[in-house]
């Protein structure tokens, strides 16, 4: 039988000179040139024929064993945080790999090239599709809202982006490994729905006649005063999680802010729950307008989906890790976790389940963030998925056609679900006066 540690072991340097690389380069997401290209180029040395993201960053590439079977996704994330404080943040962009997905990356490229290697294909069955994915991390709200308004994209993630551009038709179950601190795997974890929220108040000179204007900074320090002030209505079984930030909160001191803007997320468990949570978060958002005489301008937009690991694919990673790192330690949460990750869409449609490698120190998105064991994050991390591919894929990929089989998905199909997450879709004043009286729409 074919070694699959050894044929990750032969592409040791090549993993860890894309670590560093792309840890000198960061970039967020839909902004990964330099990211995109090394990757591209990794890929295209090992005699990958790609398919490049149209207009965006990131690709794919298919590899048919020439059996029958189903399509297994694996991915890397290409992207970065911004975390200016970091001593290794881009000086000029603030941006850092705080978060790990640079070996994720590096780890891909080990993975591709084990693939390559004599007799590694012949005990496989089925296909297998490799993706270096943009845009995980839902940030830079404003500039991504510009990028959906030119058409360039339609999802702030670079999951939903490609499962709606058809660039995940044929797959049929999904994996990614995060790096963290220590091999493990959970639950799950919420979902989001993201928001860019506009006080829109009256300017005036700020100390000549403070009375003529109508403060837009101060309706929305209200608003966010009224959002802490309903945390405790929030049920613990939802894992509501509502943190706004001001982007914007005037244009100079000595005149009363016309304009002030938020943006965050309602994170949650279930769509129930973000939806509930995030009508609650809207009326105090606008009570806050109507205290002050301003209007407001909510937009919320799509997240992430809610994702839950599926069950029989924690199994394979258990298993993986005894297979191919035995002795390392590996640990299981059965709690949902309160991050998001646009894994979650995927796990609407298809079985997926997304385990931590380990090999990173300090706090995640965080000044402190480093990876400190390059050994774990990327070559023990591509055999760890070297082995799951293995047990998936193998014996004509019996293992693989069980998890598929005994899927229930959330929505029936792709178009079921991006027609759900368009529904959310909501945007406009939601105050009209009149010389009586204000109607509001929530």
């Amino acid at each position: 039988m074919t070694n699959f540690n050894a044929a990750v072991e032969k592409y040791r340097e090549e993993m860890f000179e894309a670590e560093r690389y792309i840890w000198k380069n960061p970039e967020t997401g839909y902004k990964e040139f330099k990211t995109s290209k090394y990757m591209q180029e990794a890929f295209e040395k090992l005699g990958y024929k790609l398919t490049l993201a149209e207009g965006i960053t990131g690709f794919y590439t298919v590899i048919d064993t020439g059996r029958p079977g189903p399509e297994l996704l694996i991915m890397a994330e290409l992207d970065s945080i911004i975390c200016p404080s970091h001593p290794e943040a881009d000086p000029e962009t603030g941006a850092v790999h705080s978060c790990g997905h640079h070996a994720q990356c590096a780890a891909l490229v080990g993975i591709a090239g084990a693939l390559t290697e004599p007799g590694v294909l012949d005990s496989l069955s089925g296909r297998i599709r490799l993706c270096a994915v943009p845009a995980e991390e839902l940030l830079e709200i404003e500039y991504r809202s510009e990028l959906i308004k030119e058409g360039k994209i339609k999802y702030f993630g670079g999951k939903p982006e490609f499962l709606s551009r058809g660039y995940f038709d044929g797959v049929d179950l999904a994996f990614m490994v995060h790096t963290s601190s220590s091999f493990s795997a959970r639950y799950g974890s919420v979902g989001c729905i993201a928001k860019k929220i506009s006080y829109k108040g009256k300017a005036s000179h700020a100390g000549g006649s403070p009375w003529n204007g109508r403060n837009a900074l101060y309706a929305a320090t209200c608003g966010l005063n009224a959002v802490n002030a309903i945390r405790e209505t929030f049920k613990e079984a939802d894992i509501i999680r509502v943190h706004p930030i001001i982007t914007n909160g005037g244009a100079m001191v000595n005149a009363i802010p016309a304009v002030a803007n938020l943006e965050s997320y309602v994170r949650g468990a279930s769509f129930e729950g973000i939806l509930e949570a995030n009508k609650r978060v809207n009326q105090a958002f606008i009570g806050a307008a109507l205290s002050i005489g301003t209007n407001i301008e909510i937009c919320d937009m799509p997240g992430y989906g809610p994702l839950i690991n599926n069950a029989d694919m924690l199994d394979v990673v258990k298993e993986a890790m005894e297979g191919a790192l035995p002795g390392t330690p590996y640990s299981y949460n059965p709690a949902m976790g309160s991050g998001s990750t646009d894994m979650g869409d995927l796990c609407c449609v298809m079985p997926v389940v997304h385990p931590y490698a380990g090999g990173a120190k300090g706090t995640s998105h965080g000044a402190d963030y480093y990876i400190d064991n390059a050994e774990d994050a990327c070559v023990g991390s591509a055999k760890m998925q070297m082995e799951m591919v293995r047990i998936l894929m193998s014996d004509g990929a019996k293992r693989a056609k069980k998890i598929v089989a005994n899927y229930k998905p959330m929505f029936a199909s792709k178009e079921e679900y991006i027609a759900y997450m368009d529904s959310l879709n909501s945007s406009g004043d939601r105050i009209e006066y009149t010389e009586n009286e204000a109607k509001v729409r929530i």
